[in-house]
């Protein structure tokens, strides 16, 4: 989505900055803000799973996002993070009420954050975005709660299985390239040893073959001799 910095007036970039910047400072208990400086209208956040819910253990990412119009037009929120819940579609969106018809200009970014937070406690199946988990709440609540709390573990926990705040292996992905020009580095550490043991086994089998077949020459020509004598005798 493209940024709306250029399309807001100063006086709207000023107070949005100034709310952001007090957001980072003062977030919202198990709210975090992650504001970016080169663009104030996308804030990035994350929001705790609620304890008692079964959201409870996740950390959700999410972004509100300022149109071109803010602060008359409420701005657009959406769940980064997968999660099950009867207000969230499946490609993210939120719908709550404070980011339609509810929303005044005067409520700020502070209040969006904490109404999506209480979303999480109290869903409500009325304007339902994923119908089948509005249904489920209404009408099987046990299956609904194990829903939303598998999908917790897989996307929303660090751990096995889990992609929230899980540190890159520094082992995973591509790894620097061994130096082209260092033989001893392009073929492994056995490169450094093949030589030297090349070079003594060379020599030594050399100077044992050359031995032999000097002795091999001696005998034969002393055999020749030895010969020689005895036929002169038979004569």
């Amino acid at each position: 989505m493209n940024s709306n910095v250029e399309n807001l007036p100063p006086h709207v970039l000023r107070l949005v900055y100034k709310e952001v910047s007090a957001l980072a400072a003062d977030p919202p208990e198990g709210i975090k803000i992650y504001p970016s400086e080169e663009d104030i209208t996308e804030l990035h956040t994350s929001i705790e799973g609620p304890e008692g819910t079964p959201f409870a253990g996740g950390i959700f990412r999410m972004r509100l996002v300022l149109g071109k119009d803010f602060p008359a037009v409420p701005p657009k929120g959406y769940f980064l993070t997968k999660i099950f819940h009867p207000n969230v579609s499946h490609k993210g969106e939120i719908c709550v009420n404070v980011l339609k018809r509810d929303w005044k200009a005067e409520l700020g970014l502070r209040h969006v954050l904490l109404t999506i937070k209480c979303l999480l406690i109290h869903p409500n199946p009325e304007s339902a975005l994923n119908e089948e988990a509005g249904r489920l709440l209404l009408e099987d609540y046990a299956e609904y709660e194990s829903r939303a709390r598998l999908l917790t573990e897989i996307h929303a926990m660090g751990g096995p299985g889990g992609t929230s705040g899980v540190p890159q292996d520094p082992n995973d992905g591509p790894q620097p390239k061994k130096h082209a020009g260092d033989p001893t580095k392009r073929a492994g550490p056995s490169a450094a040893i093949v030589p030297a043991a090349l070079g003594n086994g060379a020599n030594g089998a050399s100077t044992t073959s050359s031995n032999s077949n000097s002795s091999n020459i001696n005998n034969v020509a002393g055999k020749k001799k030895a010969d020689k004598k005895r036929a002169l005798r038979r004569l």
